[in-house]
């Protein structure tokens, strides 16, 4: 199964955008679904079902912390990197979808849908395996 599929299938279980990005991810990056999915509940609907920055992309930028950060809370030293290829994700999703924010994704107040949910999600895992190579 891709893990396209995988997302599909999670999303298609009542998972939310970000859920089922970051989720079909769990292996790879090594945390498990439960705790990925209580991290990205709130990413859900444009963050907090306030139609902002699409919960696929926010699902996506959460694994790049995960890979990226080195961990150090004495002397964190990886956040220009880590901001760097967020940074390259979030061009990349909006190159794919037309877009980062979520009420224009779905054409809320222009009636022109630049990106349906699953397209975001597909967008937000393509994202992931180009970029951060999982």
């Amino acid at each position: 199964m891709t893990k396209k599929d995988k997302a599909m299938e999670l999303h298609n279980k009542k998972y939310n955008c970000a859920q089922a990005v970051a989720c079909s991810f769990s292996g790879e990056i090594e945390v498990s679904e439960r705790l990925l999915f209580k991290a990205t509940e709130a990413f859900g609907r444009g963050m907090g079902d306030m139609q902002e920055t699409c919960g696929a992309l926010s699902g996506a930028v959460l694994l790049a912390g995960l890979k990226c950060s080195d961990g150090n809370t004495a002397d964190p030293n990886s956040k220009a990197a880590t901001y760097k290829v967020s940074k390259a994700m979030v061009e990349s999703f909006a190159d794919k979808t037309g877009g980062t924010v979520c009420k224009e994704l779905k054409g809320i107040g222009t009636g022109k849908v630049l990106c349906s949910c699953p397209d975001c999600i597909k967008a937000g895992v393509e994202v992931v395996e180009e970029i951060l190579k999982l």
